[in-house]
């Protein structure tokens, strides 16, 4: 590398902080050089600040997680300090997001918790991911929010409470109105600020999942973990309000308190589907319906049309 280049290169090195040139200077020596190149050390990897904002631990769960981190760092420096990469191709670390007018919102998932949180999701969940439902733009409805929850599959509840804390579940199924809880051992809670962390589940017990509404003897909102009345997540059905009561620890997840208080109130909630976009309502339909021939046939030999009083409630529903 000529003088000029390396002037060059000195200046680009320039834009980032002390503690990270170290970490960007191996980086750069074993794309420059074609080997090994220099062994980075974990002092330099080491955040400062707060050590319990993700720690060693949560980092390294992170980065094995997460295949390509190395060939993301490499092509980021590359480009950064302008270094050839001949046949390369850019890694896609990101899942792509459907069908959102990004101009008339400002969501809570940004890029870095979209890094993190996408890895964490199971096998099945890397079609584009769609938002169903946001506060910003649908409001502060509880029946809403249910109803986007319940047809399209896997989903990721983020939220913010009033106090800037971020956290959020994965559901790895549809979720269901019903006084029981559902789900399986593939859900997860989350928070991203002022923690980045993952809690799966324990092994403890099966309340992975629970969701009810307009019922006088059980209790009425969205929760994840724990049991009634102490949720490792909840949000109540009076839209605004939830809680995190997880003291010491939630016994599905595993989890600490998630939100800044106990009891808190909610500033935003978002929705995202993370798997296979629903089918068409042409293909959801009875066959009944489908073929009128067949429901004449039944009607005919007197068989009772069961789908028939099923699809009517589910449309009242609706």
């Amino acid at each position: 590398m000529g003088n000029s280049d390396s002037v060059v290169v000195q200046k680009r090195m320039a834009r980032f902080r002390p503690e990270q040139r170290s970490v960007i200077d191996g980086v750069f020596k074993r794309l420059q050089a074609g080997g090994p190149g220099k062994t980075l050390q974990l002092e330099a990897l080491q955040v400062r600040g707060d050590p319990a904002a993700c720690d060693l631990s949560c980092l390294e769960d992170w980065v094995f997680r997460v295949a390509q981190v190395s060939q993301y760092l490499e092509v980021l420096v590359a480009e950064g300090l302008d270094v050839s990469l001949s046949g390369w191709t850019a890694p896609a670390l990101l899942p792509p997001c459907r069908d959102t007018d990004w101009t008339r919102l400002t969501v809570l998932l940004d890029v870095p918790t979209l890094m993190f949180l996408a890895p964490q999701l199971p096998d099945g969940c890397s079609a584009p991911w769609r938002l169903v439902f946001s506060t910003q733009l649908h409001g502060e409805s509880f029946t809403k929010m249910a109803a986007a929850l319940q047809h399209h599959g896997p989903t990721l509840l983020l939220l913010r409470d009033s106090r800037g804390h971020v956290f959020g579940g994965f559901a790895s199924t549809a979720w269901e109105h019903k006084p029981q809880f559902q789900g399986d051992s593939r859900c997860f809670l989350f928070s991203v600020f002022p923690t980045l962390r993952v809690y799966t589940a324990t092994g403890y017990n099966k309340h992975f999942m629970y969701l009810n509404q307009h019922q006088q003897t059980m209790p009425n909102g969205l929760g994840m973990g724990g049991q009634h009345d102490y949720f490792g997540l909840w949000l109540d059905s009076d839209f605004g309000r939830g809680h995190s009561r997880a003291r010491p620890k939630c016994t599905t997840y595993g989890n600490p308190q998630l939100s800044a208080d106990e009891d808190f109130v909610l500033d935003a909630v978002e929705v995202w589907a993370v798997g296979k976009p629903p089918e068409e309502e042409e293909g959801k339909r009875s066959i009944l319906k489908v073929n009128p021939e067949v429901q004449a046939m039944m009607e005919l030999t007197g068989k009772t049309l069961h789908s028939e009083g099923f699809n009517e409630l589910q449309e009242d529903f609706d």
